[in-house]
């Protein structure tokens, strides 16, 4: 394995690119951030400023009714966007969820996430023992108590899943579910265990059930499910698929398999990975012309983000990552080297999604998915003050705006200095 990844999970380059000293030293109570144009997940903005105070948007203003004395961060002309929301994120920064189950590992994946606009995240944990799922659950819940608006809660990726779709994930520890194990999901609840994938056809109709009455959400993900099983699984109460397209029963004329029933059912939500390599960008065109405000951006990112990692392992092979892609030897993709802002990206030129509602597939609509609406995926008074900025003719995030502060800036984006 080679990496040239730092001891905090940022490579040489990106280091260099970090806050001023002064930046870093000075907390702001109150600022407004000006010139550039406001995609507020609503509407987009210009000759306007957002006035921030604490770590909550307090108001959206014409830039002539700020008071004259008001700390200003100049925005350089580029957008500004709700910080983005990923629900799946296997890892980044040369560290892996599964691998190290502590706060340090998450504590990498945010400050890696900070460089392409992701503020909050549900750090997602593939099949495991129950002894690792028991770890996750005590530190989330621990590691909430003191950013509850970063790791949003914990994503369960398995381990109830079929055999015959399991991919990448380790099948020594595919197994069906188990009701000592189900209570304890349910017990620790939405707060702590935000989302659950699991095979439809694998997990009885009783525990879908328990674990959405919880408030957990219950996707369907690595799955083998006919059209019948898929829609007995929502009716249960899954309102989710997990990488859509990805291991999951096609559509087909006389099966139309998992791909089928979402798309048959427009309230339930899919995560999709446009990276190019695991959906053709055709069918991420027809996914959003049929699910409309329902699909959602997810990353599956593995460590390679952030990183100049040549490989890795996920699920006790050995992947590498090679001209954008991590697959096995065998062939398998083993998760995603994509962030959130490359999504958005490849949304608008590949695809031709408009930004505007790119940019909501990676913030408002996750956020709706697992019930955090209220205080992000949003630039709006009352909302979390949690922004990416960044090129609208590049893509390339500029700076990342944490709960208030500036947190992360590129070398030619210094804030009040």
């Amino acid at each position: 394995m080679s990496s040239r990844v730092t001891t905090d999970g940022v490579t040489p380059e990106l280091r260099a690119e970090g806050l001023s000293s002064q930046a870093r030293q000075t907390h702001y109570p109150r600022y407004a951030l000006t010139n550039c144009t406001l995609y507020t997940g609503h509407q987009v903005l210009q000759n306007h400023a957002l006035v921030i105070e604490a770590a909550s948007i307090l108001d959206l203003v014409p830039i002539a009714h700020l008071a004259p004395d008001l700390p200003r961060l100049d925005g350089r002309g580029w957008a500004a966007a709700p910080g983005f929301i990923d629900l799946q994120l296997n890892g980044c920064g040369g560290v892996m969820f599964n691998d190290e189950i502590t706060a340090d590992t998450l504590d990498t994946m945010h400050r890696t996430n900070l460089q392409s606009g992701t503020t909050s995240f549900l750090p997602t944990l593939i099949t495991t023992s129950d002894a690792a799922m028991e770890s996750a659950i005590a530190l989330v819940t621990e590691y909430r108590r003191r950013h509850p608006q970063r790791v949003l809660g914990l994503h369960l990726e398995g381990p109830y899943l079929n055999p015959k779709r399991s991919g990448i994930h380790n099948k020594a520890y595919v197994r069906s579910a188990d009701r000592a194990m189900v209570r304890r999901l349910v017990e620790a609840g939405p707060a702590v265990v935000k989302l659950v994938t699991l095979a439809p056809e694998m997990v009885s109709s009783e525990y879908i059930q328990q674990l959405a009455q919880a408030g957990i959400v219950v996707a369907a993900g690595h799955t083998d499910a006919s059209f019948e099983a898929a829609l007995a699984g929502f009716d249960a109460g899954i309102a989710m698929v997990t990488h859509l397209f990805n291991a999951m029963s096609a559509w087909q004329g006389r099966s139309p398999g998992l791909v089928g029933a979402v798309f048959s059912r427009p309230g339930v939500y899919a995560g999709i990975i446009v990276d190019g390599h695991h959906v053709h960008y055709g069918s991420v065109d027809l996914a959003k012309r049929i699910k409309q405000d329902r699909l959602v951006l997810v990353s599956d990112a593995t460590p390679p983000v952030g990183t100049h990692l040549e490989s890795f392992v996920i699920g006790g092979q050995q992947v590498f990552y090679r001209d954008g892609r991590c697959i096995s030897a065998d062939g398998t993709l083993g998760g995603a080297a994509l962030t959130l802002m490359e999504a958005v990206a490849n949304c608008v030129h590949q695809v031709g999604i408009p930004l505007a509602e790119a940019l909501r597939m990676a913030t408002l609509y996750p956020a709706r998915a697992i019930g955090v609406d209220r205080g992000l995926g949003l630039l709006a008074a009352g909302y979390q003050a949690n922004l990416v900025l960044f090129d609208l003719a590049t893509f390339q995030v500029k700076g990342c705006i944490d709960q208030g502060q500036p947190a992360w800036c590129s070398a030619d984006f210094r804030p009040f200095g």
